[in-house]
């Protein structure tokens, strides 16, 4: 035997695991995607009618001193010009974009395929070669 057919099992499982590490390492991003999703938290048990009115009165209580607090701030805007306004973004009541983490999973499964699609060209490429002699 010749020492081409020797190795030649050993280089198969050495191209099969070396591509394995290289998929793994391209998904590795798309396992933290599906990561950060908040976990349930569990509803309330039902609350008794003295529990929903002193929530309620808390509410309302609230939305007033947070009304109150607002219009004092509005006072004093107008009293400096309207130098305390926000600008734009965030900072003035625009909601933040939602990061769904799509675009790491496209990238991951795109970085896969491509991978497994190089690493079969180079096995039919060195089996040809093989053949050929």
């Amino acid at each position: 035997m010749s020492r081409r057919l020797t190795l030649r099992p050993l280089s198969t499982l050495r191209i099969a695991v070396l591509t394995g590490v290289a998929a793994g390492a391209l998904l590795v991003p798309a396992t933290a995607a599906f990561a950060t999703d908040p976990t349930p938290t569990p509803s309330a048990t039902a609350a008794t009618q003295a529990d929903k009115e002193a929530l309620a009165k808390k509410k309302a209580e609230d939305a007033r001193t947070l009304k109150e607090a607002e219009a004092k701030k509005a006072a004093e805007a107008q009293k400096t010009g309207g130098k305390g306004y926000p600008r734009g973004g965030v900072a003035a009541g625009e909601a933040p974009t939602q990061d769904d983490n799509t675009g790491t999973l496209i990238g991951s499964a795109t970085g896969a395929l491509l991978l497994a699609g190089a690493g079969t060209y180079v096995l039919r490429r060195r089996t040809t070669a093989r053949r050929e002699g």
